[in-house]
């Protein structure tokens, strides 16, 4: 990916541990690497297709400058994430924070703090057999969109499907949702529950009936096990009612773990 690359931007700013620093204020120096895509920007000359680096420049002295944060830790990671979600042609960033000349009192040229960040590319099945239940999906969907930490790309068609798991219970109505998100997966994870305990999910019955039913699906390539999660879902190969809605909206995404695409998937099922 190609990146556009800033080198240490003087920024008076009032970050620190210390009182008198909050106070007082002391330079810092900031870099930031932001990978994007140039290919279009470069083929057009046109500096609307790319992302103004200037601009990027103004941003970050205007954050430094109206927040304060006892650690460089937190100024480095709150100020990624503020860029990212400002410009949408960043993809991912990685910024480097310095303190020339920290109070330690031990000779000390700087000090700082690197932080890489970025978008995430998840999928997610989502269905429901209680109650209204496109009403159910879309209100998921836009409980998604309203986290400032996700953002919604694609939704595919919804499809009714029979039940599984052997419970006598109404159809569902299924879907696939593709977003970008600067959540863990375990931070997504605990957003879907919210989701759900908000739409009034309850687990009574496995695999019975529910108002809202999350899944995550793909998280990029990660290959996920814990406790709690298991990321790709251990169930998609056996599911028509993910791999047809995941055929409408990436058909050529390919398990990190078994290389098929979703249509190659879909074809053996």
């Amino acid at each position: 990916m190609d990146r556009i690359t800033i080198s240490n931007l003087e920024v008076f700013a009032f970050h620190g541990v210390l009182k008198e620093e909050n106070a007082l204020g002391q330079k810092f120096l900031v870099s930031a690497e932001l990978f994007t895509d140039i290919s279009e920007a470069a083929k057009e000359d046109d500096i609307t297709k790319s992302i103004n680096y200037a601009t990027v420049c103004k941003t970050i002295e205007a954050f430094l400058k109206e927040n304060t944060f006892k650690l460089i830790e937190t100024t480095a990671d709150r100020l990624a994430m503020h860029l990212l979600k400002t410009f949408d042609r960043i993809e991912k960033i990685k910024i480097e924070v310095k303190k020339p000349w920290a109070p330690i009192h031990m000779p000390l040229d700087t000090v700082s703090v690197v932080a890489e960040r970025g978008w995430h590319k998840v999928y997610l099945s989502i269905g429901s057999n209680l109650g209204d239940k496109e009403t159910n999906l879309n209100q998921a969907i836009s409980m998604l969109m309203e986290d400032p930490d996700c953002n919604v790309k694609r939704v595919s068609s919804f499809i009714v499907t029979e039940p599984v798991g052997g419970v006598e219970q109404d159809d569902f109505l299924n879907g696939a949702v593709y977003l970008k998100t600067l959540k863990t997966p375990h931070e997504l994870l605990e957003l879907i529950g919210k989701i759900e305990k908000a739409l009034k999910r309850e687990r009574i019955v496995h695999w019975g009936p529910r108002t809202i039913d999350l899944d995550i699906l793909f998280y990029d390539n990660e290959i996920v096990q814990t406790e709690d999660l298991i990321i790709p879902h251990p169930e998609i190969t056996n599911r028509e009612f993910v791999l047809d809605p995941m055929c409408e909206i990436a058909p050529w995404l390919r398990h990190p773990v078994l290389g098929d695409t979703m249509v190659q998937l879909r074809a053996k099922l």
